[in-house]
């Protein structure tokens, strides 16, 4: 998988695709990343890559220039699934959707700043546009980084148990069970006898039904889901 990310904080990115699973995951060749300032495709002598809104109004928005300049060069370069934008008014990330995702090969991922980009660049150019949640941040960079971390994961063999990426949360529908290890007893909070019993069948029968019961108290929600799916 390629993934490339435009930004005009291309030093906001650095750290955070420099570490963890990302980072695994590049060093085994599974996803190539690269980052793209917009600033170098800037407009005029100070690299312009926003304006004041026709209509006028607070805040800046993105121009088009840069942005459509940046994504047709990439594109001459290579054929790619998706082109993303990350903004609050899009859909909202999910675990199937970040599935769907990673199984692209090729996807550009536009981080909004400022007060948004020219409507132009909706409209021409994106084909997918992605949301984290219900609130505003200063910019698109903190999402996109959520959600690659989120696509990544899923990559095969980017982790090193890959079978631990299919059992998280929502995967079934349902929050994931509740986690132990050692020592069995810790200041008098025990583990449940089943899960040092040894018997698999029964362990999993716990884990199904602990993790339905999380998710009654804790998102009901995504019973009412399930249930409307199945109707």
């Amino acid at each position: 998988m390629r993934i490339d990310i435009l930004t005009v904080m291309p030093q906001y990115l650095k750290s955070p695709l420099e570490n963890g699973i990302v980072r695994i995951a590049k060093e085994k060749g599974l996803v190539e990343i690269e980052v793209h300032n917009l600033h170098d495709y800037g407009l005029g002598r100070y690299k312009q890559v926003d304006d004041a809104p026709f209509g006028g109004g607070s805040g800046m928005i993105m121009k088009p220039e840069p942005i459509f300049a940046c994504i047709e060069k990439l594109k001459a370069e290579r054929d790619y699934d998706e082109v993303i934008f990350m903004t609050p008014d899009g859909e909202t990330l999910t675990q199937s959707l970040a599935n769907e995702c990673s199984l692209k090969k090729n996807l550009i991922v536009l981080c909004g700043h400022y007060k948004g980009v020219d409507e132009r660049v909706r409209q021409a150019l994106i084909t997918k546009e992605i949301s984290i949640g219900d609130y505003v941040l200063s910019g698109g960079e903190l999402p996109a980084l959520v959600f690659i971390d989120s696509i990544v994961r899923l990559i095969p063999n980017a982790m090193n148990d890959s079978e631990s990426a299919l059992l998280d949360s929502f995967q079934t529908g349902l929050l994931d069970c509740a986690h132990y290890t050692r020592p069995a007893d810790f200041r008098g909070m025990k583990v449940p006898d089943v899960l040092l019993s040894g018997h698999h069948a029964k362990i999993r029968e716990w884990q199904v039904q602990n993790a339905l019961e999380r998710t009654k108290q804790r998102r009901p929600d995504l019973l009412d889901n399930k249930n409307d799916a199945k109707q």
